[in-house]
């Protein structure tokens, strides 16, 4: 994905999911990380601005303040207390459904 796309993506979905959650764009607050295609300014923080979304300042590398990657981190220790193998992506689908 580049800088384009992530804008498009951003146009497209982000006021609509906001609206379908009932939520106010005076009230949020848009996070994302440091990725290149994140903060290219040509593109995202001039339209983020021009929507007047908040934005957080998030620092370079800083995973852990990220609460999806804790989560991550959680589901790969439970799958590893399995004892058999797995033999495919549908095996794999199955354990996390149940996790």
């Amino acid at each position: 994905m580049d800088g384009d796309l992530y804008l498009q993506i951003l146009k497209d979905e982000l006021q609509q999911t906001l609206e379908y959650y009932g939520l106010n764009l005076s009230d949020t607050i848009f996070q994302q990380d440091n990725d290149p295609k994140h903060t290219c300014k040509k593109h995202q923080g001039d339209w983020l601005e021009e929507q007047d979304f908040g934005t957080m300042v998030w620092p370079a590398q800083s995973p852990d303040l990220n609460p999806i990657e804790h989560l991550w981190g959680c589901l790969k220790r439970r799958l590893a207390t399995h004892e058999n193998l797995l033999n495919g992506i549908h095996e794999l689908w199955e354990r996390v459904q149940v996790e």
